[in-house]
């Protein structure tokens, strides 16, 4: 059988036969990148939540499944044929602070081959100890697990660039945290778990072979057009700030706050990943932090464009053996492809804005116009998602705060300006209500399906699933998933 198709047999536990088609070709990298790694056995799997959609997706399920009969494969207890069981190393920048890191609690078990001759990464979270769990246990609680399905899925449906979540499983055993809590194990589904921190690694090995083989599967693996071209680091540099650019204007857009952009949780491939201690803004504040370990409000939400650019200059000192042999001349091209993150943002932000608002063309006011809302927004604690869906529909709440007489004079303002449109009113509107979702993944909706869940009660969790599936329509459900939470909220990172 060729390494292509490896993995080509099938687990059926008596339900519909999955179609594993596995590669492992990031085993075909120097052991230096991975290490051997073993589910741990756990004494009661239970299926709790499995994405069907998705499966059928990336073609393991041709079909629907007898999802709690795969609670055992998704444990780990059963994989397939082929499956690569191994944990990836690399470092990153956590709070600004070099380390050198890898997967302290996650399995690779391998890649699907897509139908449609595309591959996407299998991953545990929550397996187990590895070589790299720097003394840490290697589990997850239900809570975080059920955190990462519930947001990556709902950014998923908001058209952002994410990490998906296929399955999460109930080990029937202890996890102890502050308190003894209900273990679990989500498996992840990713472009690829390639890291700006796995350059960084590579770059700290001090062996220039390590890094030219990783940026050539990098490349193979997510730019394979560049394959070839003398210049093809440089290339692959500028993409990935492309993708980061994009990525953060979505978060801004949403009003998504990440929580924890250290260097090992931006991946090359552009997807949001890691949803330990993320939130979402309610009343408008460029300053909200939530996670409970961000006391310095590095990873605020204004600040993450800066950070983007911040993890990005790390990426480009990794790759600096590969950008030129003179450091010199190699630290000048990446400054060079740097030095353009600051005007594709503001450029691409602008573009966003005028979405969100609805104009097209520009005219000399229009900066004036958005800052003056934003202004607004933040000196009378408006609500961001809310008062930006009021402008484009009908049925949207209003926040409270819109009956300030300063806000009326700036949407008469707003309305003049778009008057002046060469698109018509009903393409503007069409054009706003796809910017702008009506319903987010409430912080407090969010916490409160994860709290009954930790106490057996699934049903409120499935609520929000279907809740947050088709954002951009009006919502006509629970009004509570369109009101701001009351009083501050504080996330954890859930390790």
């Amino acid at each position: 059988m060729s390494e292509a198709n490896a993995g080509l047999t099938g687990a059926d536990h008596g339900a519909t036969r999955l179609n594993w088609r596995l590669d492992n070709s990031y085993m075909r990298l120097p052991e230096a990148f991975w290490a051997p790694a073993a589910p741990a056995a756990f004494s009661a799997p239970r299926m709790l939540v499995f994405n069907q959609k998705l499966a059928q997706e990336i073609g393991l399920a041709s079909g629907p499944v007898d999802a709690n009969a795969l609670a055992p494969t998704f444990a780990g207890a059963a994989l397939p044929d082929g499956a690569a069981r191994i944990a990836q190393a690399y470092a990153g920048h956590q709070f600004g602070n070099f380390t050198m890191l890898g997967d302290g609690r996650a399995l690779l078990v391998g890649e699907q081959l897509t139908l449609d001759g595309g591959r996407v990464d299998l991953q545990f979270k929550g397996s187990g100890p590895t070589a790299f769990s720097r003394g840490g246990d290697g589990f997850a609680a239900v809570g975080p697990m059920l955190r990462e399905y519930l947001v990556s899925e709902a950014m998923h449906a908001l058209g952002v660039p994410t990490t998906r979540s296929l399955a999460v499983v109930a080990t029937g055993d202890v996890v102890f945290r502050d308190r003894p809590l209900p273990g679990a194990t989500l498996t992840r589904v990713a472009a690829s778990h390639i890291r700006f921190g796995t350059f960084q690694y590579a770059a700290a090995l001090g062996e220039p072979r390590l890094l030219q083989e990783l940026a050539g599967y990098a490349i193979a693996r997510h730019d394979v057009d560049l394959a070839g071209d003398p210049a093809a680091v440089h290339a692959f540099l500028l993409r990935v700030m492309q993708r980061h650019v994009d990525l953060v204007l979505h978060w801004i857009r949403i009003g998504f706050v990440h929580g924890v952009m250290n260097t090992d949780n931006m991946t090359v491939s552009g997807e949001t990943i890691d949803y330990g201690p993320c939130a979402f803004i309610d009343r408008f504040d460029p300053a909200a932090v939530f996670s409970s370990i961000d006391h310095a409000g590095r990873y605020a939400f204004s600040a993450q464009p800066a950070v983007a650019q911040w993890n990005l200059a790390r990426l480009a000192e990794a790759l600096l053996p590969l950008l030129d042999a003179d450091r010199d001349a190699a630290i000048r091209k990446a400054e060079a492809a740097l030095n353009g993150f600051a005007e594709r943002y503001q450029t691409r932000w602008r573009a966003m804005m005028w979405r969100k608002l609805g104009l097209d063309g520009e005219e000399a006011d229009d900066m004036a116009l958005v800052a003056d809302l934003l202004h607004w927004m933040r000196d009378a604690g408006a609500d961001y998602t809310n008062t930006f869906r009021a402008l484009c529909d009908e049925a949207a709440p209003v926040p409270p705060e819109c009956a300030d007489p300063a806000f009326g004079a700036w949407r008469t303002r707003w309305l003049a300006r778009r008057s002046r449109n060469a698109m018509s009113e009903a393409d503007s509107v069409a054009m706003m209500r796809a910017a702008n979702p009506a319903v987010i993944p409430r912080n407090h909706m969010v916490q409160r399906a994860l709290d009954a869940a930790g106490e057996g009660d699934m049903k409120p969790f499935f609520a929000a699933l279907e809740a947050l599936a088709a954002p951009y329509d009006s919502w006509r459900g629970d009004p509570a998933w369109t009101q701001p939470g009351e009083g501050p909220f504080q996330t954890f990172c859930g390790t």
